[in-house]
């Protein structure tokens, strides 16, 4: 929703982007990883984009 990774990734995997953002959302209070999965996902975005 910050950076639209989840709209972007919704559309490459055919998934909810509700379902891809809870996700996200569990990975960082259990594991920690959904930020670092984010932020690295934002980064392929861009550099997709181009």
């Amino acid at each position: 929703m910050i950076l639209g990774v989840c709209e972007w990734l919704s559309t490459k995997t055919q998934f909810s982007a509700k379902n891809i953002r809870i996700v996200f959302v569990l990975l960082v209070l259990f594991a920690g990883l959904g930020l670092g999965a984010y932020l690295i996902l934002w980064l392929v975005k861009i550099i997709s984009k181009e």
